[in-house]
């Protein structure tokens, strides 16, 4: 691999913007760009704007009928077609929306490109993550899913086994339906049960198409879990999937949501432990698919307190220049934070919390504790469909 990590950004995918009260606010994507120069990582990274996405590559997940009306109400915003889940309360149709999906989803198929080809090891899109997306329908803030697509145009130049990493509060429903009868793609979420949480999918029995059994990968984790209980359940599933599928290309997305300041989720993990399962990620690229990894963002709606600095972290650690926990926030960026929302900005890369604790599966399980049957539930669901033991 040569060129140093890519770090996709356009200025103009912060025109993904629902409007007014939407929890979908852009600021935290222009937030997060500040926070990375503000620590001299654009000078760490390649920063490249790739093009957006055309219909073609588009069309190898959406339905073409479904980018038609995404076309039209981005052009009559009034008239959007709410069959296909536009002009919804969760996703408002806006003048120029397919343009800036089209770029954001350019952004991730870039990313993969580049990932591919061998000009780089690493590249980011946190803009990316869009992971709600069906391949006919807008859903969940998300118009089109740049996580799929970054997977088939892999497929496209000819991958035979992508993992794909999902660690967003929400189900990766979207690109587990897009590649649901596919073996060649193995897709993991860890998420808040769906019993309490959009878009209540992802139960453990979801394991794939009888075609492609055990390539979906559904860890349902009660409401409230934690630090320990997050980091244990990632640690009990993950690396020993990815070890048995050995993926040519490593794929996640970082959706910042499961942190307990969210507010639209009952997670309660801290920035502390999302930068250590980034780092884990990082780690199992380089450990089983020769370094090749497209880390995506996703969701995250305390858009001044976590977004900015999780995805941060995440662009540091990509770069092989991690910033410490303990390290202070520049007072630029945090006035800079001050004059464009009228918050307050954090003053560390850390909640207070690292170095996070918690213990492994191999030290025994309690069957009386809900997030040691979340992950039982996983791996008794999967884990005998790819020959691996459950207990």
């Amino acid at each position: 691999m040569s060129g140093r990590t890519q770090l996709m950004w356009d200025e103009a995918v912060t025109g993904y913007d629902f409007g007014p009260g939407h929890p979908m606010d852009p600021v935290r994507l222009a937030l997060t760009r500040r926070l990375v120069d503000a620590f001299g990582l654009d000078r760490e990274v390649e920063v490249v704007a790739a093009k957006a996405a055309g219909e073609s590559t588009l069309r190898l997940v959406h339905r073409e009928d479904y980018i038609e009306a995404v076309k039209a109400a981005s052009a009559e915003p009034g008239a959007a077609d709410q069959s296909y889940g536009l002009g919804t309360m969760d996703d408002p149709a806006f003048a120029g929306m397919h343009e800036v999906s089209s770029l954001i989803a350019g952004q991730s198929v870039g990313a993969a490109e580049a990932v591919w080809r061998g000009e780089t090891a690493h590249a980011v899109n946190f803009a990316g993550g869009l992971h709600h997306a069906m391949p006919g329908g807008a859903s969940g803030f998300c118009i089109y899913n740049d996580a799929s697509l970054a997977i088939a145009r892999l497929l496209e130049l000819g991958a035979e086994q992508v993992a794909y990493i999902d660690v967003d509060v929400h189900h990766g429903d979207g690109v587990q339906a897009a590649f649901w009868d596919d073996p060649r793609v193995l897709t993991i979420s860890l998420h808040e049960h769906p019993r309490t949480l959009f878009p209540q999918t992802g139960w453990p029995e979801e394991t794939g198409a009888d075609s492609a059994e055990g390539s979906a990968v559904n860890v349902a984790l009660p409401a409230g879990t934690g630090d320990a209980g997050w980091l244990r359940a990632f640690h009990s599933v993950v690396p020993e999937l990815i070890a048995d599928f050995r993926p040519q290309v490593l794929v996640t997305q970082h959706g910042a949501d499961t942190h307990f300041e969210d507010p639209l989720a009952h997670l309660a993990v801290s920035l502390d432990a999302q930068r250590a399962v980034q780092v884990a990620c990082h780690d199992l690229a380089h450990e089983y698919a020769d370094g090749r990894w497209v880390a995506l963002g996703g969701g995250g709606y305390a858009v001044v307190d976590v977004v900015p600095r999780s995805w941060t972290h995440l662009v540091a650690i990509a770069a092989h220049r991690e910033v410490e926990p303990e390290a202070v926030i520049p007072e630029g960026w945090r006035q800079d934070v001050f004059a464009r929302t009228r918050q307050l900005a954090p003053a560390r890369m850390t909640d207070g919390r690292w170095p996070v604790e918690w213990t492994g599966w191999e030290a025994g399980y309690d069957p009386a504790d809900r997030l040691d049957q979340a992950v039982l539930a996983a791996r008794r669901a999967v884990f005998p469909l790819r020959g691996l033991l459950p207990g």
